[in-house]
């Protein structure tokens, strides 16, 4: 019973905070929306006995893109909103668009219900003793086979937000 209230009690923050970051004008308060989203997933991650992808949602994703979407927000000045163009188009292109995601939902929900035994919810999870050790494999991988490009990539990323700081910076007048 605990694990089904910490569950939708995730899921509720998750799809709340969802809906507010894509109805929001400010990109930061959209950010900030975006992150609170990231770290409910990663409780669901926790529930869920998946320590590895729990700590790779907060690390990664809380932590390491969401600083760069802000610092990109803030190098842009997108925390500035712009006026917003009213069009006809615009609006019955997201009718449209929301039609189709919500009969796709259907279908999925109905497909799930005609398949005996394999529904949306599965009748008895695996117990935790039964899964196999995830995150000391995906560790083995990444610090022992995968070292090198792992390490190759965080200096790439580490270059370009330098190299983005020099751009942005403004050139006294000479």
């Amino acid at each position: 019973m605990l694990d089904s209230i910490v569950f939708y009690f995730f899921a509720g923050i998750a799809v709340l905070s969802a809906a507010l970051m894509i109805t929001r004008r400010n990109a930061i308060h959209s950010a900030v929306f975006l992150i609170t989203t990231l770290l409910s997933t990663a409780g669901i991650f926790l529930q869920l006995r998946a320590e590895f992808l729990f700590i790779a949602q907060i690390i990664l994703y809380v932590g390491g893109i969401m600083v760069l979407f802000i610092f990109v927000i803030m190098l842009v000045r997108l925390d500035v909103p712009l006026p917003q163009i009213r069009s006809r188009f615009r609006q019955w292109t997201a009718i449209f668009v929301a039609l189709i995601v919500f009969l796709e939902a259907g279908i999925i929900v109905w497909m799930s219900r005609t398949m005996p035994g394999k529904g949306l919810l599965p009748l008895e999870p695996a117990t935790a003793g039964k899964l196999p050790p995830n995150t000391e494999d995906i560790a083995k991988g990444l610090f022992g086979l995968y070292l090198l490009p792992f390490e190759i990539a965080s200096v790439l990323l580490l270059v370009a937000m330098i190299g983005a700081v020099v751009m942005a910076k403004k050139r006294p007048a000479e």
